[in-house]
C-alpha cells in the first residue's frame, strides 16, 4: 500500500522524468521513471517508461510496460494508443487496430485525437480511403488546430474526388 507521500514523491520523479527526456536525456529519465514507478506504481509512470524505452528502439519492452500501465488503469487511453503506434512501427498494422479502437473508448485520454490519426494512417495504407477520411475527419473534429489531420483530409480528400 502506498501512502500520499509515496504518491508525491511518484509524481515529482514522473515530473523530473518528463523533463530530463525532453531534454533528450533517455538514459537519467528511464532511471527516474523507476524511481517513480518504485515509490508508486502508476499507469502514468508505465506508460512514460514505456515511451522513452521506445525512443531507444526497445518496442517489446516498451508494450510490456504499456501493459502494466492498463493493468493499473484500465479506463487510461494513452497506453492503449501507444501499443497500436509501437505495433505499426514493427510492421504490424492489423494487430494496432484494436489497440487504437480501444484507445479511442478510453474515458480518460488525452490527446483524444491521436488514436483516430493512427487509424486514419493505417487505412490509408491499407487502401480503405473512405475509412481513412472518417478517422482524420474525427481526429480534426476532436483537435481543429491539428495540421496533420487538415492535410490527410485535404489529400485524401483529391484522391476520392
Amino acid at each position: 500500500m502506498h501512502d500520499d507521500g509515496d504518491r508525491e514523491r511518484a509524481e515529482a520523479l514522473l515530473f523530473d522524468a518528463l523533463e530530463l527526456q525532453r531534454d533528450g536525456a533517455l538514459d537519467e529519465a528511464i532511471a527516474a521513471y523507476r524511481r517513480s514507478i518504485a515509490a508508486c506504481p502508476t499507469a502514468e509512470g508505465h506508460t512514460y517508461l514505456g515511451w522513452a524505452l521506445a525512443q531507444q528502439g526497445k518496442l517489446e519492452a516498451a508494450i510490456e510496460q504499456c501493459k502494466l500501465a492498463i493493468r493499473l488503469d484500465p479506463e487510461l487511453g494513452n497506453p492503449y494508443n501507444d501499443i497500436g503506434v509501437y505495433l505499426m512501427r514493427r510492421g504490424e498494422p492489423d494487430e494496432a487496430i484494436p489497440w487504437l479502437e480501444r484507445a479511442k473508448a478510453a474515458p480518460r485520454y488525452a490527446p483524444r485525437h491521436f488514436p483516430y490519426l493512427n487509424l486514419g494512417q493505417i487505412f490509408a495504407a491499407k487502401g480503405m480511403l473512405v475509412r481513412a477520411l472518417a478517422e482524420f475527419e474525427r481526429a480534426a473534429e476532436l483537435a481543429p488546430a491539428d495540421t496533420l489531420a487538415r492535410r490527410a483530409i485535404d489529400a485524401l480528400s483529391r484522391r476520392l474526388h
